[in-house]
């Protein structure tokens, strides 16, 4: 990944970070079903399956907001890199002027 471009990275970072979230809220969800199967009585288990799908629901809410974090992060580096690329590089100074300049300030 010598030559990968940041904003690459980024995405694809993000991308195994959701990975893992949702396969951590999948986990969780099964234990919660588990825990729905074992449950004596009816509100119990209704209770159980409400935060079976909680999980999932709020964790693919998080995972979305994750991957509009990391697409927003990786096409502001883009568009930065773009615009300094475009940009002349800024002109050296005399030793005198730069001296001068720090006088001043």
């Amino acid at each position: 990944m010598a030559e990968a471009d940041l904003d690459a990275v980024i995405r694809q970072t993000a991308r195994a970070q959701t990975k893992a979230v949702m396969a951590a809220a999948k986990k969780r969800q099964a234990v919660w079903v588990a825990r729905a199967a074992k449950a004596k009585d009816k509100e119990t288990k209704a209770r159980f399956r409400f935060l079976a799908k909680s999980t999932i629901l709020n964790a693919t809410a998080t995972a979305k907001r994750l991957q509009n974090s990391a697409e927003n992060a990786a096409d502001a580096y883009a568009r930065a890199m773009k615009k300094a690329m475009e940009e002349p590089p800024p002109a050296k100074e005399s030793g005198k002027k730069a001296a001068k300049k720090k006088e001043d300030a």
